[in-house]
C-alpha cells in the first residue's frame, strides 16, 4: 500500500468495529483538514509489525512493550489515549483474574499455577505479570507453566474452560470483555498491576511539529464521536507523551530479566 494509512488493531473487537470505523472516519476527516490526507480504508488486512514499520504510515496504535523495544528508533510518537477506567490519564494496568471457582484469593495463591498470556511481545499480557511477580517474596519459584493463547480475550476463555488458572488482562480489554465476552462471567480479579503508559499512537518518522499537528488532529477526531462510540470504545481523551515516560517500561524489563533472566 502506497497510500498513506491509518491501523487502529489494538481494541478491534468483532463488536466494536463499527465503532471503529466511525471513529477512522472522523480520524480520517481531521487530518485531511490538516493535510494529512489518508487512504479510505482502515488497515485491517497485514501483520502489526508490518504495518507499524511500513514508510507509509499516517497513523497507528501499537503496545507500549514493542514500543520501548522495537519501534521508539523508526517511529515518532503522538501521544497515548485515555480510556475509561481507573488510572491515571494515559496509563494502564492489567487485572489479575481466575476462574470463579478457584480458591486463590490474592497472587501469593498462585505459586506453581499454569497461567496464559496473549504474546511474549505484550506489556499488560506477560511482561506486565512477569513484572509483579518479580516484586513477590521467592519470585524465580513462582512460575508454574505457561500457554499462548493468542488475545486477551482467547487468554480469558483459556481460564473459563480451566486450560489455566489465571491471567493478566489489559484493564481495557477486561472492560470490554465484561460487555462482550461470555467466558468473562466465569472469572473474578484478584489482582491488578502496577500502572503503566499506555498504548500509544504513532506514525512514520515525523517532526515534532508535525506530531504535534498529528496530535491535535486526534483530540478533534474524539471530541467529535458521538456519546454512543465514545463509550463503546471506552475513549476519554489523548495524553501529550514522550519517550521519557515510556522509560519505566524498560526499567521493569530489566528488573524482570534480573530476576529471572533473559527471556524472549
Amino acid at each position: 500500500m502506497n497510500e498513506p494509512h491509518i491501523s487502529l488493531p489494538m481494541y478491534d473487537w468483532p463488536e466494536l468495529q463499527c465503532h471503529t470505523d466511525q471513529f477512522h472516519a472522523l480520524l480520517k476527516a481531521s487530518l485531511g483538514d490538516r493535510g494529512f490526507n489518508a487512504s479510505n480504508r482502515l488497515e485491517r488486512d497485514r501483520e502489526n509489525f508490518d504495518i507499524w514499520q511500513d514508510k507509509h504510515l499516517l497513523m497507528s496504535q501499537t503496545c507500549g512493550l514493542p514500543f520501548v523495544k522495537f519501534l521508539k528508533e523508526k517511529v515518532s510518537l503522538i501521544g497515548t489515549p485515555a480510556y475509561d477506567i481507573e488510572c491515571g490519564a494515559g496509563s494502564y494496568y492489567s487485572v489479575i483474574v481466575v476462574h470463579k471457582d478457584a480458591s486463590a484469593s490474592s497472587m501469593d495463591d498462585l505459586k506453581g499455577k499454569k497461567y496464559a498470556y496473549n504474546e511474549n511481545t505484550s506489556q499488560s499480557g506477560y511482561y506486565a505479570l512477569q513484572y509483579t511477580l518479580s516484586l513477590m517474596e521467592n519470585a524465580a519459584t513462582h512460575f508454574g507453566a505457561s500457554c499462548k493463547s493468542g488475545s486477551h480475550r482467547q487468554s480469558i476463555q483459556a481460564v473459563a474452560s480451566g486450560k489455566a488458572d489465571f491471567a493478566a488482562i489489559d484493564a481495557i480489554s477486561w472492560k470490554h470483555a465484561t460487555r462482550h465476552e461470555a467466558e468473562s462471567r466465569h472469572l473474578r480479579v484478584i489482582g491488578k498491576t502496577p500502572p503503566t503508559p499506555g498504548l500509544p499512537y504513532i506514525t512514520r518518522p515525523r517532526s515534532a511539529n508535525e506530531c504535534d499537528t498529528l496530535h491535535m488532529a486526534v483530540i478533534d477526531a474524539m471530541m467529535a464521536l458521538n456519546e454512543t462510540t465514545r463509550d463503546a470504545l471506552l475513549l476519554t481523551g489523548f495524553a501529550k507523551t514522550n519517550l521519557i515516560d515510556y522509560r519505566v517500561i524498560e526499567e521493569r524489563m530489566q528488573c524482570v530479566q534480573q530476576e529471572f533472566g533473559p527471556m524472549s
